[in-house]
């Protein structure tokens, strides 16, 4: 009975094990999957750039979605929004964002681009141009928040730090006169004003060939785990018979 009772528990917890490694393999499989599509979806867009109105950010069957949009409007007078964690080629800094008010179309954020961060993590002062000018760019959903902690935002100075950008909480926060479209405007890098910036999407967060790594480690430990138990099942059997 001692052994079969070990047995037992050893391939519970064993099983188990397996269960869970592979769970994560197939997890990180998929995002990968979902990755790589999202790279595929706006490499298209970017090839074709064929320009959308700005009204489209705000269409919810699309929020998900990729389009090259050109436009014409002024950016809204209140301050600026700094979405805080933001690398760039090793360096800790943030993207800076401002409200654009689009002719006859809902409010969105715009993407200016990445500034470094001081030591003493002082927000940078965001400028842009003034009155009516001609926007265009990658509509492209928020930045992935993660674990949402909190509203996510903070006023400081004159404009408001945000750990995620989450569209309905920004709307209400600074009294918009209309919701914020679900999508952000990232700037053409070619136009003359703005900051540090480019059209990659995943600069921080893990590319598709990593989850595709990650993912092939954890169905390598399943196995491992596997093997370890048959291995040490069948050695206790035989040492049993001689």
């Amino acid at each position: 009975m001692s052994r079969r009772r070990n047995l037992v528990v050893g391939w519970t917890l064993a099983l188990l094990a397996i269960a869970l490694f592979v769970r994560l393999g197939l997890w990180q499989a998929q995002r990968a999957v979902e990755k790589q599509a999202m790279l595929d979806a706006v490499a298209q867009v970017l090839a074709r750039r064929e320009p959308m109105p700005l009204a489209r950010a705000a269409s919810a069957e699309r929020r998900h979605d990729y389009d090259w949009t050109v436009g014409t409007g002024r950016f809204d007078s209140r301050g600026p929004l700094w979405l805080d964690n933001q690398q760039r080629d090793g360096r800790s800094g943030v993207h800076a964002y401002r409200v654009f008010l689009p002719d006859g179309a809902a409010p969105l954020l715009v993407d200016l681009g990445w500034l470094p961060l001081p030591g003493n993590r002082a927000m940078p002062a965001i400028a842009v141009p003034q009155g009516r000018i001609d926007v265009r760019g990658l509509l492209v959903p928020p930045p992935s928040s993660g674990l949402a902690l909190g509203s996510g935002i903070a006023r400081q100075g004159d404009g408001w730090v945000l750990t995620r950008i989450d569209t309905g909480v920004v709307s209400r926060t600074l009294k918009l006169p209309a919701p914020l479209a679900p999508r952000v405007l990232r700037l053409d890098p070619t136009l003359p004003w703005g900051y540090t910036r480019d059209l990659q999407l995943l600069a921080n967060t893990l590319p598709p060939e990593r989850h595709r790594g990650y993912s092939v480690q954890w169905f390598a430990l399943a196995i491992a785990v596997l093997a370890t138990a048959l291995i040490l099942t069948f050695r206790k059997a035989r040492n049993e018979q001689s």
